[in-house]
């Protein structure tokens, strides 16, 4: 980048960043555990590093089959409100599945490389809504590579927080009723006509495909629109906006995790809802997104009991957090 480029970045994150950064002195020096920085020591870090391939195994192979049960349970009871009630169980699905994806982008799924790539980016990459191929990876790299930096994806989603609560209203609306998705869907649309973007486009249309043939063969290609189509364009909106500003909605960009990262107490309803498969423990996860899931409340335990991460910075529930996210004078004193 330019000089010139660098110095109007740095204005975009000075007048869009930061209104929910702790400004309480945050000091730490280490401990046997963790360096200066919260990283894990050589030898802790090489335990963390640790892949259960097994767990993994089941948890894939469970969120693959889930579909399909609900999709009988629907079709076995046959009546409309059995229709509405899967919505929600459905997105929550597909909310798994890209959280899956996110594991396997990181390439901590499965600890051979050829079979994470296949299953965890490919595969449960592609199902969906997406195309199965290593661009999200490359992107979501530059997420932790530098957050709120001149490459980071999600900029203007994470940006002006704290927020009125009627701006919060519309955001919330927009994605529960399918704007956000159609934004999100549209360039697939758009790049059948680029070539620069026809294989993407092709590859996000023939998983679409895939799955409308499952549920025709399964007896009811219509349920493709009211359990694969509508689940994504609203729950999995709403609850990926809600996720995603509790991890980084208000902050800025830091070398210390604790400047880019909302850390949020974890309790089992948003771990069912919306932060499944620990994701929840987010300053861990930036602090070292080497660490396989299953080994984030670890990493977050030592990060607490050294003194990393401190009373200001925690939130005591996802609810007081997005309360706060509203609230203009919020900003955590």
């Amino acid at each position: 980048m330019t000089t010139a480029e660098i110095s109007s970045h740095d204005e975009l994150v000075a007048s869009m960043t930061g209104g929910m950064v702790p400004t309480t002195p945050k000091v730490f020096n280490g401990t046997d555990k963790l360096r200066a920085d919260g990283r894990p020591r050589p030898d802790f870090r090489a335990e963390l590093r640790n892949i259960d391939n097994v767990r993994n195994a089941i948890t894939f192979l469970s969120v693959l089959a889930a579909p399909a049960l609900i999709t009988y349970l629907v079709l076995w009871a046959g009546t409309w409100w059995a229709v509405a009630l899967a919505v929600l169980p459905m997105g929550m699905v597909q909310t798994r599945m890209a959280i899956l994806h996110h594991e396997g982008s990181h390439r901590l799924l499965f600890s051979k490389r050829s079979i994470n790539d296949l299953l965890g980016v490919t595969f449960i990459g592609w199902l969906p809504f997406g195309t199965g191929t290593h661009h999200y990876r490359r992107g979501h790299a530059n997420h932790h590579r530098d957050e709120f930096g001149p490459k980071e994806p999600d900029f203007l989603l994470y940006a002006f927080y704290p927020i009125t609560r009627s701006s919060m209203r519309r955001k919330l609306l927009r994605d529960l009723f399918g704007v956000s998705a159609y934004r999100i869907v549209k360039p697939r649309f758009t790049g059948l006509v680029k070539p620069k973007y026809l294989s993407l486009s092709l590859r996000f249309f023939a998983g679409q495909v895939f799955v409308a043939a499952l549920f025709w063969l399964a007896g009811s290609l219509s349920l493709y629109v009211w359990l694969w189509l509508l689940p994504y364009f609203s729950w999995y909106q709403l609850q990926n906006r809600l996720r995603a500003i509790a991890e980084h909605g208000g902050m800025t960009r830091s070398p210390d995790r604790r400047d880019t990262t909302h850390h949020v107490e974890q309790s089992w309803l948003p771990s069912l809802l919306i932060a499944p498969y620990y994701v929840g423990y987010h300053v861990a996860h930036h602090v070292d997104s080497g660490v396989p899931m299953r080994n984030l409340p670890r990493l977050h335990a030592a990060l607490v009991d050294g003194g990393y991460i401190q009373e200001g910075s925690v939130w005591p529930s996802y609810r007081a957090l997005w309360s706060a996210l509203m609230s203009p004078a919020s900003a955590k004193a």
